[in-house]
């Protein structure tokens, strides 16, 4: 084994495997398909996508708002066809836009309503189904089946599905079989379960009738509001493509009912990004609870990321034997604990002082810790970092108990107080120290996987006290840290790994949606003890504030650490039967103290007890300002007026025993 590891310019061919390539940026190469004249797939760029909030109805409305995704760089636009009478309505949204001159392909989606589907198919040129719907009836049943009787239901979901495929066919329409998580179907889950195998299998049995029709102008996709569900199931579906000899057919990636804000755009670049590092994924819609049109810069930034990615890339090593972990379901990394690192300890966060001295009690306000002259003690909230790294400079005051110290080592081996503070050391640094020269707890090392020596490796399996701090440089950061990873794993060694990752040129908005991608892509593989995002000598305490924020914001969005209210909020359209955006914003401000409470608010029933998939409370509009209140998926409370229903979801809570008085605001 040579010195250094980890660098390579060769590439080796693993069998199975659910991506081209783990090391080297490569685009999966898929099928071409059509979509009127903005073709789609491998041989062109990834396009992006987004949803009309206005009633399809609304002829004008739609039109305008449509208007203003394409302006905004939409390359397709989906509307909502609930009925007959809105996918009618298609033809006259589509006749007013080409009037206009707006030639942006439209795609229907269609939930429950084959004969919408049918209709919509010989106007727009694309129509999107579910299969957990197209052609069941959800009653959340558990059905016992034989092969004959499961045979049997595919022979009847054979008979609803093939006037579609058949009128695709006919009018060169194309189709996107679009599983959700959420909305499984009875049979599915009674036979393979609520898991990512039941979501493939969901789409493939469709997929397989078209394909015994001899059509193939579709796209896949396999959405959940959990990204590790929807990162797995994306890979499980290109490896059983793979398998069972089928077309490589292009994916549309998304992660359904992201929600809003900062949280909706890290959960978001957590699923998406994670497949994009690996060559997966040829259209992308960010499915937000905002403005259609707030999507595409999100889509924009996550696909613009990986532009020039073969280009720059330093070569990774190739992998040459099978996986040490399994990629289509979680599993965290066996590690040793290390202080509170490690083991079955949540991954830590670090705050990165280093280019700014810790001199007074204020400026640990930005990583959630707040000083309080009277009486005299520290408080911390729910975002209160781990660990400060200062550096070389030391911070002048003694810290509360909930935050520890990382000093560099040089100045570390000066520290008045060597026990409550920790040394980070370089990798030469560390191979020449004798174990009386380090901290007897708590040693952290910097190791970066382009230079990794096999020296290190070998130390590192006799030492208990050490923790890992990962860093890259290199622009395919994720794949190069993974490979470190599985380095580690396949060499027996345990220890704890922090990662580092630094944007220093990145606008606010890329900075979020790169660390959540680089971060998240690991954390969704169990890779990962701790992050810290490194802070720039003219950061302010507000740009901290969001570091910390974002840090924490991955950490629960991978579900590796739950730290606050989490809500699965539907984008609006046009079946929306409420303001969604004023609604969750109304339910946030009640609400967001509940840490670890998963909240799904749904616009209809469409997106109701399905698509919350895994929430502990739903609020779900039934008819114009009327809403259902869910225990889970089991309604508790129907036809409650809009305006009390947040009063009775909170009284549901609190029923639950989970509820708590909110405390006054930190400063």
């Amino acid at each position: 084994m040579p010195d250094t590891l980890l660098t390579s310019p060769a590439e080796a061919l693993i069998p199975a495997l659910y991506a081209p390539s783990l090391t080297e940026y490569s685009r999966r190469k898929t099928v071409t398909v059509s979509v009127g004249d903005v073709p789609l797939g491998s041989d062109y760029p990834i396009r992006v996508q987004s949803m009309t909030t206005v009633d399809t109805m609304d002829t004008p409305g739609s039109v305008e708002q449509c208007i203003r995704m394409i302006d905004a760089g939409c390359e397709y636009v989906r509307i909502t066809a609930p009925s007959v009478k809105e996918a009618q309505n298609l033809e006259n949204i589509r006749k007013e836009l080409r009037l206009r001159g707006y030639n942006t392909p439209l795609v229907a989606d269609i939930h429950f309503t084959p004969n919408a589907a049918e209709l919509a198919a010989r106007i727009v040129e694309k129509v999107r189904i579910n299969p957990g719907n197209y052609a069941d009836r959800k009653r959340f049943e558990h059905i016992d089946y034989t092969d004959a009787s499961y045979a049997a239901e595919l022979g009847r979901i054979r008979e609803k599905f093939l006037p579609l495929v058949r009128i695709c066919k006919e009018y060169g329409t194309a189709m996107r079989i679009g599983t959700n998580h959420g909305s499984l179907s009875d049979r599915i889950l009674s036979r393979y379960g609520d898991t990512p195998v039941g979501m493939v299998e969901s789409a493939l049995e469709f997929l397989r009738i078209c394909e015994d029709e001899n059509y193939y102008n579709i796209v896949l996709s396999m959405k959940s509001s959990n990204p590790q569900v929807m990162v797995q199931a994306y890979r499980l579906l290109v490896q059983r493509l793979a398998e069972e000899g089928m077309k490589p057919y292009p994916l549309h990636l998304g992660v359904t009912e992201a929600g809003e804000a900062e949280d909706g755009r890290i959960k978001s670049a957590v699923g998406i990004g994670t497949l994009l590092e690996d060559g997966l994924g040829d259209t992308v819609r960010v499915s937000l609870t905002e403005e259609p049109e707030f999507e595409v810069p999100v889509c924009k930034t996550l696909i613009d990321r990986y532009t020039h990615r073969s280009a720059t890339a330093q070569p990774i090593e190739p992998l040459t034997s099978a996986l040490p972990h399994n990629p289509f379901q979680y599993s965290r990394r066996t590690t040793q604990e290390v202080a509170n690192f490690g083991g079955s300890n949540v991954p830590r966060v670090i705050a990165d002082f280093s280019h700014h001295p810790v001199t007074e009690h204020d400026d640990l306000k930005s990583i959630g810790h707040f000083y309080l002259p009277v009486p005299d003690k520290w408080r911390m909230n729910d975002l209160g970092a781990d660990y400060i790294y200062t550096g070389a400079t030391p911070a002048a005051f003694m810290l509360p108990n909930g935050l520890k110290e990382i000093q560099d080592y040089a100045v570390w081996q000066q520290s008045a107080d060597q026990q409550n503070c920790f040394p980070l050391l370089t990798e030469a640094e560390y191979l020449n120290a004798g174990k009386d020269a380090l901290h007897p707890r708590l040693t952290f090392v910097r190791i970066s996987p382009e230079t990794v020596s096999q020296p290190l490796l070998d130390a590192l399996k006799q030492d208990q006290q050490v923790v890992l701090m990962g860093q890259t440089a290199n622009t395919h950061a994720m794949p190069a840290l993974r490979r470190l990873f599985i380095e580690l794993v396949n060499q027996g060694i345990t220890v704890p790994v922090v990662l580092v990752r630094g944007f220093a040129h990145a606008s606010d908005d890329d900075l979020t949606l790169y660390a959540a991608t680089d971060f998240g892509g690991l954390l969704v593989d169990g890779f990962g003890d701790g992050v810290m995002l490194t802070s720039t000598a003219d950061a302010t305490a507000d740009d901290r504030k969001r570091y910390n924020s974002v840090d924490f914001g991955i950490l629960q969005a991978a579900r590796t650490r739950i730290t606050k209210t989490e809500y699965i909020s539907c984008p609006s359209c046009g079946r929306t039967l409420f303001d969604l955006q004023e609604t969750t914003a109304k339910i946030r401000q009640r609400t967001d103290h509940l840490k670890g409470v998963k909240i799904g608010i749904m616009g209809c029933i469409v997106n109701g007890p399905g698509e919350m998939a895994d929430a502990d409370y739903g609020y779900v509009g039934i008819g114009r300002d009327k809403i259902a209140l869910y225990r889970g998926q089991q309604v508790i409370k129907k036809s409650v007026p809009a305006d009390r229903a947040v009063d009775d979801l909170i009284e549901l809570i609190r029923e639950d025993g989970r509820w708590l008085e909110p405390v006054a605001a930190e400063v």
